[in-house]
């Protein structure tokens, strides 16, 4: 790791967390590229950096985050997925993150189903049109299709998204919830993984970690602003498209 690679994980983090494509899988993909192994403190890099995007959720949706009401929800969504990690740390640091093949089918497979759901899938009418407006038993739910995620190359933003869809929310909708519920989540892995693993950190991993974070922070931003604007006007096929060919190029070309 260098101040290069920490610069361009915290582009690939910033870009990728809120859109569909997996920013675990990505940045595991990432560390392939650059032929760096995959050691203890680089997982744990690609989890802490995570928190710099989330921050940019913090800046941009303040005011939502200061609703008692909608974060009791968020926290109802966050529910499954703090269970299931807390269960399966183990396997998924030391297997999941370990595996670029996972994160290679998951992300082919993820980017076919993308695809059929969205040709077949049409809005309802009524359907919910404000995150305030979620019911418990949505958030729910939600919460239980985001921790399908745990699988590196899934994509949380995915999973989330067409879980609000399927319940009758509307894009813009489920797309914001799906920012608020990243807030918990993953300052929650980024917590856990600090607290089992920083202890083993030298002062020039923190410098790493610190640049990471700033990049993706910044990046993040401009991330956001751009998905809400694609969403007036598109579905996600685009991304659907985008994952079948990273993966299999990536299939190809590996080794």
């Amino acid at each position: 790791m260098n101040f290069v690679s920490a610069v361009i994980f915290g582009i690939v983090e910033g870009i990728s967390e809120f859109l569909p494509i997996s920013s675990t899988g990505h940045l595991i993909l990432t560390a392939h590229l650059l032929k760096l192994e995959q050691t203890e403190f680089l997982k744990s890099f690609e989890i802490a950096i995570q928190l710099g995007a989330i921050f940019s959720v913090v800046v941009l949706y303040g005011r939502c985050l200061a609703n008692f009401k909608l974060m009791k929800k968020v926290m109802v969504a966050f529910v499954p997925t703090a269970i299931i990690g807390l269960v399966f740390y183990k396997i998924i640091k030391k297997v999941l993150l370990n595996s670029h093949y996972t994160v290679l089918w998951a992300l082919f497979l993820g980017g076919v189903f993308l695809i059929i759901f969205e040709l077949f899938h049409r809005g309802r009418e009524g359907s919910t049109e404000e995150t305030s407006s979620i019911s418990y038993p949505q958030a729910f739910t939600i919460g239980i299709f985001q921790s399908i995620a745990i699988i590196p190359g899934v994509s949380r933003a995915a999973a989330t998204i067409i879980g609000g869809l399927m319940l009758g929310l509307k894009r813009k909708t489920i797309v914001e919830f799906s920012f608020l519920l990243a807030v918990p989540t993953m300052a929650a892995a980024v917590a856990l993984d600090l607290v089992k693993s920083a202890g083993a950190f030298t002062s020039a991993d923190f410098s790493f970690l610190l640049v990471g974070f700033l990049v993706s922070f910044i990046v993040a931003l401009l991330s956001i602003k751009f998905l809400l604007q694609f969403i007036k006007n598109h579905n996600f096929i685009p991304f659907g498209i985008y994952r079948i060919i990273l993966a299999l190029l990536f299939l190809l070309i590996s080794d």
